[in-house]
């Protein structure tokens, strides 16, 4: 086990997703000393609400939580060819926090869906939508789970051979990144 501080997002809410089940699953291969998983369930961004209310608690804690880890993933699923609503939404909020949590964070993104697929339009959009927030986006090896529901055995764990193997590499890639980072 590293010393290692890892942070988690689900762009899936329901609490049986398969993408929840990924997340799980490269926390367990990281192997950090801490893995929380954030919660992104938070209202729609309203900048009334920002303006008047301030930023939602939920939203600054999950962005304190971004700023001290290690390392960030996400793990989105696919609706209608892009990523979730729930993790573009937590993406704005997140980005009015200050100072910014992301900024030269190591940052991974995978994804699953019951497509062949594996959500790959949707892992596409959010490496882009990352990117105004300048994080370390570890380029690979890309991890899309396709046909998803047959992938993980009754214990979570990834049995397809291949999606084991580059989830264990993308796991190292962000451990690297993250020792490097922490000097």
């Amino acid at each position: 086990m590293s010393d290692l501080k890892l942070v988690g997002l689900c762009g899936s809410l329901r609490k049986d997703s398969t993408n929840l089940m990924l997340l799980k699953e490269a926390g367990r291969v990281f192997d950090a000393a801490e893995f929380v998983i954030g919660d992104i369930d938070f209202p729609l961004y309203n900048e009334d609400v920002e303006n008047g209310e301030g930023i939602p608690e939920k939203v600054q804690t999950l962005s304190e939580q971004i700023a001290a880890a290690d390392a960030v993933i996400l793990s989105t699923p696919e609706y209608n060819k892009g990523t979730s609503g729930a993790m573009k939404n937590a993406l704005d909020w997140i980005s009015r926090t200050k100072p910014n949590p992301w900024k030269d964070k190591p940052v991974a993104v995978l994804s699953a869906s019951p497509g062949a697929q594996g959500a790959a339009r949707a892992h596409s959009m959010l490496r882009t939508m990352l990117l105004p927030f300048f994080p370390r986006l570890i380029p690979g090896p890309e991890v899309m789970v396709g046909q998803v529901k047959s992938q993980f055995d009754d214990n979570g764990v990834l049995v397809n051979e291949r999606g084991a193997e580059l989830l264990a590499g993308l796991m190292d890639e962000v451990r690297r990144a993250a020792l490097q980072a922490k000097g």
